[in-house]
């Protein structure tokens, strides 16, 4: 949100009936504090109004250059001046030809070419148009001039096809737009995650587990991703979308997400450990369901491995990040988890079931150090948080000697 917050966004839509989905693209801007702007073809009045535009942008919508009574000939160069980025959603076969082109011939077109900073373009249309030999050339041409690309999604389309050509959803079209905004300072750096919980089975229905969503993991996951590193996520069972760009694993047990860490951990410059591992697995799983019978059953548990416990020993240069949801005295317990397991940093929160912990959309952390200091940070959203803790391992990478590729 920090990269987005405060920008001068612009959205340009032009004529197709995803249109309709540029409104709530402009939604998701505004809500992350954003001022937005909105630039529409003539075409594109015609599956939805500029009111809708300006009521949700609270700007004027530009929809020609010679506006009567207005001073449209000259807004489009004011904008350009003052965007710190552009969003073309949906864009058309017709806009990419023109500014694949050079073609500066409405509002849309002319803005377009007259702007310094990112663009980002999303093309969306018939199957067999994105498909054509002249759409692909131009779209290959718009990438060598440095716009950006979101490729469109596969599925059926309003015209009765199936098949690429559908506009991506608006929040995946938010996360590339971030990543534009965003500064590349973990380029170069191998990233991994884990996130979301474990399940340990008792049989083929039942499993211990925990209400770890997964949140915390995939927003920095997001993030890292945003700032330029390449990133393996591993993920327990969540309900999160995948986050784009980034090479997602999903595991089932404790045992599954170790052996896929350690698979990954050779190339890895950073770890963070975000994921909720249970610390007990039934001794015994039951090949079928287990029958409910007349009397009291006792669960036999034996303990699982402990993955952060074991990357600590292999730790070598990397930078080792842990995180530690405690009920009770966080400090100590986050200390001693700091120093048992070889970490950088642990980032500790207490478990509050409201503005912090699993399945909370906040969360309220302090920062151990190795060196024994401590940051204690307010309540914040997850991606917040995830940004403040990559700030952080820059800080401690900058000292890190080099590792032998």
């Amino acid at each position: 949100m920090r990269y987005i917050k405060g920008k001068n966004i612009v959205l340009g839509v032009s004529g197709g009936i995803a249109a309709y989905k540029s409104a709530e693209l402009l939604r998701l801007i505004k809500k992350h504090d954003a001022d937005a702007r909105v630039i529409m073809t003539k075409n594109a009045s015609y599956f939805i109004g500029p009111l809708t535009f300006e009521a949700l942008s609270g700007n004027p919508v530009c929809t020609d250059l010679f506006e009567k009574g207005g001073n449209s000939s000259i807004r489009h160069i004011e904008w350009a001046k003052e965007a710190d980025a552009v969003v073309v959603a949906p864009a058309t076969a017709n806009i990419i030809g023109k500014l694949a082109g050079g073609i500066a011939d409405d509002a849309l077109s002319t803005f377009v070419l007259a702007v310094t900073c990112p663009v980002l373009i999303c093309p969306s249309m018939n199957t067999n148009m994105y498909e054509k030999v002249s759409v692909r050339r131009n779209i290959d041409i718009l990438k060598k001039d440095g716009y950006f690309i979101v490729e469109p999604s596969e599925g059926e389309l309003a015209c009765g096809t199936t098949g690429y050509g559908r506009l991506p959803e608006p929040e995946e079209i938010l996360d590339r737009l971030m990543t534009c905004l965003s500064p590349k300072d973990f380029k170069g750096k191998r990233v991994l995650v884990t996130a979301g919980p474990t399940r340990e089975h008792m049989d083929p229905v039942r499993f211990i587990s925990n209400p770890s969503s997964g949140r915390m993991g995939y927003a920095v996951a997001r993030a890292a991703e945003h700032r330029g590193a390449e990133v393996v996520l591993i993920s327990g069972p969540t309900n999160i979308r995948k986050p784009v760009n980034v090479e997602t694993v999903i595991t089932g047990s404790a045992e599954e997400m170790a052996v896929a860490v350690f698979d990954h951990t050779k190339n890895a410059d950073i770890i963070i450990k975000t994921a909720a591992v249970s610390d007990y697995r039934p001794s015994v799983t039951a090949k079928q369901k287990m029958k409910k019978g007349d009397q009291e059953m006792t669960l036999l548990l034996k303990k699982t491995g402990d993955i952060l416990l074991e990357l600590g020993k292999k730790k070598e240069n990397r930078i080792l990040v842990g995180f530690a949801a405690e009920t009770e005295n966080l400090e100590k317990n986050a200390k001693e988890k700091l120093k048992r397991k070889n970490l950088d940093i642990i980032a500790g929160n207490l478990l509050d079931g409201e503005s912090s912990g699993f399945g909370t959309e906040t969360n309220k952390v302090t920062l151990f150090f190795r060196n024994g200091d401590k940051e204690v940070l307010p309540i914040l959203d997850k991606e917040s948080v995830a940004h403040i803790l990559l700030d952080r391992i820059l800080d401690l990478d900058a000292g890190q000697p080099e590792r032998n590729q």
